[in-house]
């Protein structure tokens, strides 16, 4: 009897640590070398310098920084930024070179976009695997036909998408904090306007982590391996650490886009015009006529906030 009791609870022990293991995100980065303003008194390295400090503390795997040629073209000594990214053991990919929406652009002018990007990879990694493009806006092409032109040219060059399937669009915080901190140097208190900005921040990415594990199980049945679209902003870079914390709490392991985008799931390509993009989840679900589970985001207050 004590046999079969232990037993049965070494099996529920190890169920349990099969569960929390097959629950897995991979963080990746947007817009390095440089995304969104700044608040007083920090220097533009200062959010990357800032994540990666962050990423090293929290011992996560190896994770995709995704690259803007025209900011290095603007500005050089952003190289630095990428290099300091590759010193800390951390990857490269190809945004675009200027960063277009797709539905924008014609199919053809997007192309030499990302291929004006690759001299600015090629001499930051010239050994790297930055063959991994992510798309600016998550447009995948408003249109049918544009989107397998883009497709065929980037398989044509060795390119694999990056896709995502968790976002709460985090890039919406970085201007109110850049805004609040301004108030606030010029003896304004802010620290209300503050604890709501990290508190709805990470609310939100709680809300957005429930409804897309929702959504994949309404799709596939399971949990996925998921890949989180986070950007380099200032604020981005100060609530890192909570953010890490937070998925912890909810029984998340960390993994890399490579190992989370070998699951099945990533294998299927929507091939559908969809105009403002998506991620895959939202695109799979407009085959499957599946809908995206309720959600919201306070973008009137964060328009409003500090200004």
């Amino acid at each position: 009897m004590r046999r079969l009791a232990l037993l049965f609870a070494i099996t529920c022990s190890l169920l349990a640590v099969s569960r929390a293991q097959s629950l897995t995100v991979a963080l990746t980065f947007d817009d390095l070398p440089a995304h969104g303003p700044l608040p007083p008194g920090m220097a533009r390295p200062g959010p990357v310098r800032e994540i990666l400090a962050t990423l090293k503390h929290e011992k996560m795997p190896p994770t995709y920084g995704f690259v803007n040629g025209f900011r290095i073209a603007q500005f050089p000594y952003q190289e630095e930024i990428l290099k300091a990214w590759l010193a800390a053991g951390n990857p490269l990919g190809n945004h675009t070179f200027s960063h277009p929406a797709l539905d924008q652009t014609p199919a053809d002018k997007y192309i030499a976009d990302i291929a004006a990007n690759e001299p600015y990879l090629e001499k930051a990694d010239p050994q790297g695997n930055w063959h991994w493009f992510r798309y600016p806006y998550l447009e995948e092409g408003d249109t049918l036909p544009k989107r397998q032109a883009v497709r065929t040219w980037l398989l044509d060059h060795h390119y694999q998408v990056a896709e995502v399937t968790l976002d709460f669009e985090d890039s919406l915080w970085n201007e109110p904090y850049a805004r609040c901190m301004t108030r606030q140097s010029t003896g304004t208190d802010e620290s209300a306007n503050r604890r709501w900005l990290e508190q709805s921040y990470l609310g939100k990415a709680a809300e957005f982590t429930t409804a897309f594990r929702q959504l994949s199980h309404t799709l596939y049945g399971r949990d996925i391996p998921y890949v989180l679209l986070l950007h380099v902003g200032a604020f981005d870079a100060k609530m890192l650490p909570q953010l890490i914390a937070q998925f912890r709490r909810e029984g998340f392991t960390f993994t890399t886009l490579e190992a989370a985008q070998r699951d099945p799931a990533y294998a299927f390509d929507p091939n559908l015009g969809y105009p403002s993009g998506g991620t895959l989840m939202e695109l799979v679900s407009q085959i499957k006529k599946v809908n995206f589970p309720d959600n919201t985001k306070p973008y009137k207050k964060l328009d409003g906030l500090c200004r």
